[in-house]
């Protein structure tokens, strides 16, 4: 599996082009600039096919509709998450005073469901709790998921934020991805981590121990 990684906007948000060796097809995750992510699939001189978000927040969903424009690419979000798409005040852009192009999904997700694209077999686990409906994308036949802002290095993702439940992340971090044992994890933001190292290191850790 090929993983390549573009850094966008202030925010520094990871935006993933992924595909099966030998695939000429892609998946984009998280296109949070529309110039970026097109550019870097041009380098590359992939198709890409479907593009796979982890929750609805602007600084993820930022460049989605001009991806959509050249590609034609088929949405994926979860559904609890879908009317971020076209809502200022579901995607928190009104917090910022910017205004994301609206767009659609064209396929509602939930818990279970399996995409199959560039090679690969994304399987969808739902992680609440910073939004209600984020997701990791495991691809289990390379142990390694794509988590969005649920778990980053040695942290997790704001449940100070509308829609956010700190609850449901505990519940996720624990009953979601701390099962995924030898998985390699790509989060939303910063530097790429291991669940073996979150399962030593991350402070939910350390809180729940005392």
């Amino acid at each position: 599996m090929q993983i390549i990684t573009v850094v966008c906007g202030a925010l520094a948000t990871n935006t993933y082009i992924v595909y099966e060796d030998g695939s000429q097809d892609c998946v984009i995750i998280d296109p949070a600039d529309g110039a970026a992510a097109l550019n870097a699939l041009k380098e590359c001189g992939k198709t890409c096919t479907h593009i796979l978000l982890t929750h609805g927040h602007f600084d993820h969903i930022y460049g989605v509709a001009e991806v959509k424009r050249a590609t034609n690419a088929e949405i994926c979000i979860h559904e609890e998450d879908a009317a971020a798409l076209h809502s200022g005040r579901a995607n928190l852009a009104l917090l910022i005073r910017e205004r994301i192009e609206p767009t659609h999904a064209d396929r509602l997700l939930k818990e279970g469901d399996v995409i199959e694209a560039a090679g690969l077999k994304f399987r969808v686990i739902h992680t609440p709790g910073h939004t209600a409906g984020g997701v990791l994308y495991a691809v289990d036949e390379h142990r390694a998921a794509f988590c969005g802002d649920t778990v980053f290095y040695e942290s997790v993702g704001r449940t100070d934020l509308p829609g956010s439940s700190t609850r449901d992340l505990i519940d996720s971090f624990f009953n979601k991805v701390l099962p995924l044992t030898g998985y390699r994890l790509y989060p939303g933001h910063e530097e790429e981590t291991t669940v073996a190292h979150e399962a030593q290191h991350n402070p939910l850790i350390a809180y729940y121990r005392r």
